[in-house]
């Protein structure tokens, strides 16, 4: 498919800016694969289209505060510094981004802080706006690892225009995030609160986590038309022997899977072995699913509504069916759903 395919028309006003003032009281729209029906019920409705010994798959990675603002030294220019990953503790060595680019070179300094307490130095260039740096920390590893995260702030995605507040520290995480390394939140799961998992408990429903440091690539931009010439970037995933055994119990049954968001869909396609059955996996992913694709593991999924022209909503598209999940998108917009991360979600159900 070309990625022109994947365009329409998004006012900025349907972007939310916040989230639902309760986590499973945004809007859900779900959507029936067999017949192309359309139901709009609220999140925690959820509980309706699922029973006992069904199987919900979720990323339990956690998000860091990775984006900084320092000084650059002598000029004090005030540069964004958004943390990609740690290299390597010891030396500690980061993987960022810088903007302005064009004013970081190698061998300048840049402090952060109210006091100046933090200082990296640019040690090499990775991309155009790619650079690593090393911290000047004297001290335990865990110790500087608190300090820098003292000065970071929930890394919003860039179409959510204003700056991260109090409330996002809670609100840009899952309730069950646990294994720390995501540059931005896996959206679908903002939507389960405390008490909906609990009542999901209570129907008998079973709960599998596997993990993938969902990072920035996904909101890259596509610069081909040609969709099988785009790299997705690689991210790390891992899928654990509970998270199969809970999972292919649940398809030998003939019981619902229900991936909850793209990373997960994204992670259980690459750790699927040739019989249809998840197999444990740990290492890096930079699986790019479009339509048409075959998947193997999932039969529904939860997913929130995605920007135009993103693999997010190119994968949703592959799952859903390019022409049911385009016109889902016309009744979203026409019907006032929210789109984006803080956003509304939708609920696709194979039969």
């Amino acid at each position: 498919m070309k990625l022109s395919q994947f365009k329409f028309k998004l006012p900025e006003e349907k972007i939310a800016l916040y989230p639902a003032k309760y986590r499973d009281e945004s809007r859900l729209m779900v959507v029936h694969k067999s017949t192309g029906e359309i139901e709009h019920v609220i999140f925690k409705d959820i509980l309706n289209y699922f029973d006992d010994k069904d199987a919900f798959i979720f990323n339990d990675t956690k998000v860091f505060p990775a984006r900084l603002y320092g000084n650059k030294e002598k000029t004090g220019a005030r540069i964004e510094v958004f943390l990609l990953r740690e290299l390597n503790e010891e030396l500690r060595l980061w993987d960022v981004l810088v903007d302005p680019a064009r004013k970081i070179r190698i061998g300048n300094k840049l402090y952060f802080g109210d006091d100046d307490s933090m200082v990296a130095e640019v040690i090499d260039n990775t991309t155009s706006r790619g650079r690593t740096l090393r911290f000047l920390y004297d001290g335990p590893h865990d110790e500087f690892k608190k300090a820098l995260y003292a000065l970071g702030e929930p890394p919003l995605p860039p179409f959510i225009h204003r700056p991260a507040e109090p409330l996002d520290e809670e609100r840009f995480q899952t309730i069950f995030a646990r294994n720390e390394g995501a540059v931005t939140v896996p959206a679908a799961g903002l939507h389960f609160s405390r008490e909906l998992m609990k009542r999901m408990e209570i129907k008998g429903i079973d709960f599998a986590f596997i993990t993938m440091h969902a990072g920035l690539g996904n909101f890259r931009d596509i610069d081909v038309e040609d969709l099988t010439k785009h790299k997705m970037d690689s991210e790390q995933m891992f899928v654990n022997a509970e998270a199969c055994r809970i999972v292919n119990e649940a398809k030998d049954r003939g019981n619902k899977v229900c991936a909850v968001g793209t990373t997960v869909m994204r992670t259980i396609e690459t750790a699927v072995g040739t019989d249809g059955h998840l197999k444990e996996f740990e290492g890096w992913t930079n699986k790019f699913i479009f339509p048409p694709y075959e998947f193997s593991v999932a039969n529904a999924m939860v997913t929130n509504f995605h920007m135009p022209l993103s693999t997010m909503l190119m994968l949703v598209c592959a799952y859903g069916g390019y022409e049911l999940v385009m016109h889902a998108y016309d009744v979203a917009l026409k019907e006032d759903y929210r789109f984006g991360t803080y956003g509304d979600a939708m609920l696709i159900l194979d039969k």
